[in-house]
């Protein structure tokens, strides 16, 4: 899962670079997501 997050905040940067706001936001929202979710499985693994 967070190897996805980190492509899709690759993409968004690539697409910030080259001048796609709209993929870049769409991208990064969904690292965000990503990241998030990844974090709070981690945390629930780490307590059970």
């Amino acid at each position: 899962m967070l190897e996805l997050a980190i492509l899709f905040f690759v993409i968004a940067l690539i697409a910030g670079v080259l001048g796609a706001g709209g993929v870049a936001g769409l991208s990064m929202s969904i690292a965000k997501w990503l990241v998030l979710i990844f974090l709070a499985l981690a945390v629930i693994s780490l307590l059970l």
